[in-house]
């Protein structure tokens, strides 16, 4: 058995493989990486009712896995670069060899595949980091779940400006209910829910945009889509309802929200089987 750790920002994900295939999944809140680590693997465990002389290693990825030294309760520590990580999760979740892998995490970062070559496109700052902080901000929520309940009943057309708002239609290639402007028509007074709504509609628009780009530019026809904010049925729907003019498509594979821990430990299987 392989475990895989996905040591974040606010969240620990963890990941039990057996044969490089069944997988058993847990998250934790993050506070000290080692701690997060430790209680993470305990957690597997304890779910999988396995035993620590089971696993031949633990892979470890994310921001926190610099802090874990080179053995973790007698099994051996393997590092595994984010990047990669994020790279082998997505394509493998999503059976492509071929992929820009979009990881929405804190921030949203951006990774091209082609065969064994992953490589860092770039990224943006926005991302679930930003819509729970705007949340926490302008709304006083702090849980993604929340978030989404309220926006279920928001209205963008009382927050967000079209360009029917401005044109009085149509642009080119532009239809008329294109957002000209994300939160450029706050006159009057918007619900919470109407806010919610729109935080969320702009987080989207802004992955959906720069992964679009980044798709293109690497000449990807597919993005898969990972990470937490995967999970906000807002969110994926707003990406899902686009429909780009050169045929691009976006997946959200089984377990994306675990994808980064998941690509540690099969990039950890496949050092090994080389």
């Amino acid at each position: 058995m392989i475990v895989g750790i996905d040591i974040g920002g606010s969240t620990t994900d963890a990941v039990l493989l057996r044969d490089g295939e069944e997988i058993i999944v847990v998250t934790i809140e993050t506070g000290d990486p080692l701690a997060a680590a430790a209680g993470a693997l305990g957690k597997l465990l304890s779910t999988a009712g396995g035993k620590l002389a089971d696993i031949q290693a633990i892979a470890v990825s994310g921001g926190g896995a610099r802090c874990l030294e080179e053995v973790l309760f007698g099994v051996p520590v393997i590092k595994v670069p984010e990047i990669h990580a994020i790279g082998v999760g997505g394509s493998s979740l999503a059976h492509k060899s071929s992929a820009l892998v979009v990881s929405l995490g804190t921030g949203t970062a951006l990774v091209s595949v082609e065969g064994e070559r992953i490589e860092h496109v770039g990224g943006t700052g926005v991302g679930g980091g930003t819509l729970l902080g705007l949340a926490r901000h302008l709304l006083g929520v702090t849980r993604l779940d929340t978030l989404e309940e309220m926006a279920s009943q928001g209205d963008l057309s009382r927050i967000d400006l079209t360009v029917g708002d401005i044109a009085g239609g149509p642009v080119g290639i532009v239809p008329a209910s294109a957002t000209a402007s994300n939160f450029g028509k706050v006159r009057s007074d918007p619900t919470p829910a109407d806010k919610a709504l729109a935080l969320i509609n702009m987080v989207a628009e802004v992955i959906f945009t720069v992964s679009i780009m980044a798709a293109r530019a690497r000449h990807h026809q597919e993005i898969v889509l990972t990470g937490k904010l995967t999970r906000v049925k807002r969110l994926r729907e707003r990406i899902e309802a686009v429909h780009p003019r050169r045929g691009e498509s976006f997946l959200i594979p089984p377990y994306a929200e675990f994808a980064t821990a998941i690509g540690a430990a099969r990039a950890v299987i496949q050092s090994v089987a080389s």
